[in-house]
Protein backbone atom coordinates (compact mmCIF):
# COMPACT_ATOMS: atom_id res chain seq x y z
CA UNK A 1 0.00 0.00 0.00
CA UNK A 2 1.00 3.26 -1.03
CA UNK A 3 1.69 6.24 1.58
CA UNK A 4 -0.79 8.26 -0.06
CA UNK A 5 -3.68 4.98 0.29
CA UNK A 6 -2.47 4.98 3.83
CA UNK A 7 -3.24 8.60 4.47
CA UNK A 8 -6.29 8.04 2.90
CA UNK A 9 -7.66 4.57 4.92
CA UNK A 10 -6.07 6.71 8.22
CA UNK A 11 -8.64 10.11 7.12
CA UNK A 12 -11.59 7.11 7.10
CA UNK A 13 -10.13 6.20 10.83
CA UNK A 14 -9.46 2.68 9.69
CA UNK A 15 -7.23 1.12 12.74
CA UNK A 16 -5.40 -1.10 10.96
CA UNK A 17 -4.12 1.24 8.78
CA UNK A 18 -3.52 4.02 11.89
CA UNK A 19 -1.07 1.48 13.13
CA UNK A 20 0.80 1.19 10.14
CA UNK A 21 0.90 4.15 10.17
CA UNK A 22 2.49 4.05 13.90
CA UNK A 23 4.46 1.62 13.04
CA UNK A 24 6.25 3.76 9.54
CA UNK A 25 6.94 6.60 11.69
CA UNK A 26 6.65 6.18 15.61
CA UNK A 27 10.81 5.48 15.62
CA UNK A 28 11.26 8.42 13.89
CA UNK A 29 8.96 10.90 15.84
CA UNK A 30 10.30 9.07 19.17
CA UNK A 31 13.81 10.71 18.51
CA UNK A 32 11.98 14.04 17.90
CA UNK A 33 9.55 13.30 21.65
CA UNK A 34 13.05 12.10 22.98
CA UNK A 35 15.25 15.44 21.67
CA UNK A 36 12.36 17.75 23.42
CA UNK A 37 11.20 16.06 26.68
CA UNK A 38 12.95 15.53 29.75
CA UNK A 39 13.40 11.75 30.06
CA UNK A 40 12.73 8.57 27.92
CA UNK A 41 9.26 7.92 29.17
CA UNK A 42 7.51 11.84 29.01
CA UNK A 43 9.09 11.28 24.95
CA UNK A 44 6.62 8.02 25.05
CA UNK A 45 3.44 10.03 26.92
CA UNK A 46 4.31 12.72 23.95
CA UNK A 47 4.66 10.45 21.36
CA UNK A 48 0.94 8.95 22.34
CA UNK A 49 -0.63 12.13 22.37
CA UNK A 50 1.16 13.42 19.34
CA UNK A 51 -0.06 10.46 17.03
CA UNK A 52 -3.62 10.54 18.91
CA UNK A 53 -3.84 14.36 17.46
CA UNK A 54 -2.26 12.91 14.21
CA UNK A 55 -5.12 10.66 13.84
CA UNK A 56 -7.88 13.62 15.18
CA UNK A 57 -6.33 16.01 11.88
CA UNK A 58 -5.06 13.94 9.31
CA UNK A 59 -8.11 14.90 7.85
CA UNK A 60 -6.49 18.61 7.51
CA UNK A 61 -3.36 16.92 5.50
CA UNK A 62 -4.11 18.32 2.04
CA UNK A 63 -1.00 16.05 0.24
CA UNK A 64 0.94 19.23 -0.09
CA UNK A 65 4.50 18.97 0.95
CA UNK A 66 6.32 16.31 2.81
CA UNK A 67 4.21 14.17 5.02
CA UNK A 68 6.63 13.33 7.21
CA UNK A 69 7.59 17.27 8.19
CA UNK A 70 3.97 17.65 8.76
CA UNK A 71 4.10 14.82 11.24
CA UNK A 72 7.50 16.15 12.78
CA UNK A 73 5.26 19.88 13.22
CA UNK A 74 2.74 18.52 14.91
CA UNK A 75 5.11 16.23 17.45
CA UNK A 76 6.86 19.38 17.88
CA UNK A 77 4.09 21.43 18.60
CA UNK A 78 2.24 18.40 21.18
CA UNK A 79 5.57 18.46 23.03
CA UNK A 80 5.61 22.52 23.06
CA UNK A 81 2.29 22.78 24.34
CA UNK A 82 3.37 20.84 27.95
CA UNK A 83 5.77 23.81 28.33
CA UNK A 84 3.29 26.31 27.14
CA UNK A 85 1.36 26.36 30.30
CA UNK A 86 4.06 25.90 33.14
CA UNK A 87 6.20 28.80 33.55
CA UNK A 88 9.71 27.66 32.13
CA UNK A 89 9.79 30.89 30.45
CA UNK A 90 9.68 33.31 33.04
CA UNK A 91 12.60 36.15 32.43
CA UNK A 92 15.51 35.76 34.32
CA UNK A 93 18.09 38.17 34.51
CA UNK A 94 21.65 36.84 34.11
CA UNK A 95 24.85 38.05 32.65
CA UNK A 96 25.49 36.22 29.84
CA UNK A 97 28.18 36.08 26.79
CA UNK A 98 25.91 36.36 23.41
CA UNK A 99 27.71 33.49 21.56
CA UNK A 100 29.21 30.79 23.22
CA UNK A 101 31.41 28.91 21.04
CA UNK A 102 32.11 25.11 22.03
CA UNK A 103 34.85 23.12 21.29
CA UNK A 104 34.60 19.28 20.96
CA UNK A 105 37.09 16.92 20.77
CA UNK A 106 35.03 14.33 19.23
CA UNK A 107 37.16 11.26 19.92
CA UNK A 108 36.74 11.97 23.48
CA UNK A 109 32.94 12.95 23.76
CA UNK A 110 30.89 10.66 22.34
CA UNK A 111 27.53 11.33 20.42
CA UNK A 112 25.32 9.92 23.53
CA UNK A 113 27.08 11.85 25.76
CA UNK A 114 26.29 14.96 24.66
CA UNK A 115 22.22 14.06 23.57
CA UNK A 116 22.55 13.08 27.62
CA UNK A 117 23.95 16.90 28.48
CA UNK A 118 21.49 18.40 26.32
CA UNK A 119 18.64 16.30 27.64
CA UNK A 120 19.65 17.58 31.04
CA UNK A 121 19.62 21.32 30.48
CA UNK A 122 16.87 22.97 32.54
CA UNK A 123 13.24 22.95 29.71
CA UNK A 124 13.31 26.41 28.96
CA UNK A 125 16.81 26.04 27.64
CA UNK A 126 16.93 22.43 26.02
CA UNK A 127 13.83 23.30 23.77
CA UNK A 128 15.33 26.41 22.38
CA UNK A 129 18.65 25.29 22.09
CA UNK A 130 16.67 22.16 19.94
CA UNK A 131 14.61 24.43 18.22
CA UNK A 132 17.54 26.69 17.07
CA UNK A 133 20.66 24.66 16.93
CA UNK A 134 19.17 21.09 16.20
CA UNK A 135 16.33 21.85 14.04
CA UNK A 136 17.22 25.01 12.50
CA UNK A 137 14.65 27.48 13.67
CA UNK A 138 14.89 31.37 13.91
CA UNK A 139 14.87 33.21 17.43
CA UNK A 140 11.82 34.80 15.52
CA UNK A 141 9.75 31.06 15.09
CA UNK A 142 10.92 30.26 18.48
CA UNK A 143 9.39 33.38 20.21
CA UNK A 144 6.35 32.52 18.29
CA UNK A 145 6.21 28.58 18.79
CA UNK A 146 6.89 29.14 22.80
CA UNK A 147 4.78 32.40 23.00
CA UNK A 148 7.88 34.20 24.48
CA UNK A 149 9.77 37.30 23.12
CA UNK A 150 13.10 37.05 20.53
CA UNK A 151 15.19 38.57 23.29
CA UNK A 152 14.29 35.62 25.70
CA UNK A 153 14.93 33.07 23.15
CA UNK A 154 18.23 34.21 22.61
CA UNK A 155 18.98 34.33 26.42
CA UNK A 156 18.17 30.85 26.52
CA UNK A 157 20.06 29.64 23.62
CA UNK A 158 23.64 31.46 25.45
CA UNK A 159 22.46 30.22 28.62
CA UNK A 160 22.37 26.69 27.66
CA UNK A 161 25.79 26.91 24.94
CA UNK A 162 27.10 27.97 28.42
CA UNK A 163 25.82 25.61 30.91
CA UNK A 164 26.93 22.68 27.83
CA UNK A 165 30.39 24.53 27.45
CA UNK A 166 30.70 24.12 31.48
CA UNK A 167 29.87 20.60 31.41
CA UNK A 168 31.71 19.60 28.85
CA UNK A 169 34.84 21.35 30.49
CA UNK A 170 34.13 19.69 33.42
CA UNK A 171 34.01 15.92 31.59
CA UNK A 172 37.15 17.12 29.81
CA UNK A 173 38.63 17.51 32.76
CA UNK A 174 37.74 14.59 34.45
CA UNK A 175 38.93 12.55 31.55
CA UNK A 176 42.08 13.88 31.72
CA UNK A 177 42.75 13.28 35.23
CA UNK A 178 41.14 9.88 35.29
CA UNK A 179 43.76 9.38 32.15
CA UNK A 180 47.05 10.63 34.49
Amino acid sequence: MSLKQLIEKCKSNDTKAQGELYKLFSSKLFSTCLKYSRNYVEAEDNLQDAFLIIFDKIGQYKNKGSFEGWLKRITVNTVLQRYRSEKIFDIINENIEDDVDIELDEASISIDYLLKIIQDLPDRYRLVFNLYVLDGYSHKDIAEMLDINIGTSKSNLARARHILKQTINNYKSTQRLQSL
